[in-house]
């Protein structure tokens, strides 16, 4: 039993020792799983970079060009948050393809999973908070716009607000933005998603996992999703650095089974992205670990 799992070797770019994004924890999640003997080598599926004509059913030209030539100004930089060096460039239009290539490959085998993505800050416009272009959002437009499916849920359980892709959608009704997020954090101006549930700080397992297990099923009734986009951030646990939730590793591999069988129950095929999360790479990558565990678990029990 084996799921399609997305990877380029180019995912972990450097960045200087002092950086505090952990960049290195794309190519450990890699070894991680294949040393568990969670994933094999022949199951590893490579993307190509997004194409321009892709990119820009979502981002500005102007944007993007300005990324990928190192022209944006200082505070757009800053408010990045990240060098616009070549290595890094290039990571995120492979990483934006990435996302893509795993959307596709889970409505053709039920369930994908992705080793990058989820970069929900990015806007049309501009880049915030790590994100620099919104890869579940552009993966969201290029199947609607070429027929693959006519619905879409983009379900984010990032400890952060998903305020770009509610941007990115705020005018399309066939792309359901459904957020659950530390009510106090990162960004302090939300963009409404179609569904946010803001959550209070130091929040623990059992309330937060009540919480999406009273919502999920009933808006995946009503809105009845061909595909589910689903960012597992793992920085709702206890220990993370930027998040203010109470998670522990068995909350969040709850999570991530209850997210899972309830789309499978229902046929509806999930692509996963690892989301954010920020601690020392050891717990982190572990962290990052779950949701393929729980990937791979769901699609036995359900036949896939």
């Amino acid at each position: 039993m084996s799921i399609p799992v997305i990877y380029h070797p180019l995912y972990s770019a450097p960045l200087p020792s002092s950086h505090r994004f952990p960049m290195a924890k794309f190519r450990l999640l890699r070894e991680l799983l294949l040393s568990r003997d969670l994933i094999r080598e022949n199951q590893i599926h490579q993307p190509l970079s997004v194409s321009r004509l892709d990119l820009e059913r979502i981002h500005q030209r102007s944007y993007h060009q300005a990324f990928s030539s190192d022209n944006l100004t200082r505070p757009e930089q800053r408010r990045i948050g990240l060098p616009a060096t070549k290595p890094l460039v290039q990571r995120t239009w492979l990483a934006v393809g990435g996302t893509l290539l795993t959307a596709r490959l889970a409505l053709k085998h039920g369930v994908a999973s992705h080793l990058a993505g989820g970069t929900h800050h990015a806007h049309p416009g501009f880049g915030s908070g790590f994100c620099i272009f919104n890869d579940c959002a552009v993966a969201a437009r290029v199947l609607l716009d070429q027929g693959d499916v006519e619905q879409l849920m983009l379900l984010d359980l990032d400890v952060h607000q998903g305020d770009g892709s509610a941007a990115c959608f705020a005018d399309e009704a066939r792309v359901f933005t459904l957020s659950v997020h530390a009510a106090s954090n990162f960004p302090l101006r939300k963009v409404s998603s179609d569904v946010d549930i803001p959550m209070e700080d130091g929040t623990s397992d059992h309330d937060y996992l009540q919480t999406i297990g009273d919502r999920l099923p009933e808006l995946l009734d009503k809105v009845q999703p061909n595909l589910v986009i689903y960012n597992a951030g793992v920085d709702p646990h206890r220990d993370d650095r930027l998040g203010r939730l109470c998670l522990s590793d068995q909350g969040l591999l709850m999570r991530d089974h209850l997210v899972l069988d309830a789309c499978l129950r229902r046929n509806i095929p999930v692509a996963t992205v690892i989301g954010g999360g920020y601690d020392e790479l050891s717990p982190l990558v572990k962290r990052h670990a779950l949701v393929f565990r729980a990937a791979l678990e769901q699609a036995r029990l359900h036949g896939l």
